[in-house]
């Protein structure tokens, strides 16, 4: 990763079953405009990128990996984009793994 002042976050959002956008369709509708606003908003909130955005269907869990300034803005992006209203959301900062071993090895 270039150096900058923006790092690795993951994003982990978990929602139950029933406010699932399978089954509520409240969620769906959300659901389906959550990429477009993410596009949108994504600089609006000092997140540099999306790197990565896996779902675990069965488990009701999605795991987001963004580039960004800081937690508070993923947390602001979370809320305009709808991720936050019906998920419970965790922001955790991340590193490399190769750059912790040369942090070790330092």
């Amino acid at each position: 990763m270039e150096s900058n002042k923006h790092s690795l976050f993951g994003v982990f959002a978990v929602h139950s079953p029933e406010s699932c956008p399978l089954n509520n369709e409240e969620s769906k509708k959300i659901f389906k405009e959550m990429k477009k606003k993410i596009e949108t908003n994504i600089s609006r909130f000092n997140v540099r990128r999306v790197v990565a955005f896996y779902m675990s269907v069965l488990e009701h869990e999605w795991v987001i990996i963004l580039e960004a300034e800081n937690a508070h803005d993923i947390e602001e992006l979370s809320i305009a984009v709808g991720i936050s209203s019906y998920n419970t959301v965790k922001i955790v900062p991340l590193r490399y793994f190769d750059d912790v071993i040369k942090k070790l090895e330092s």
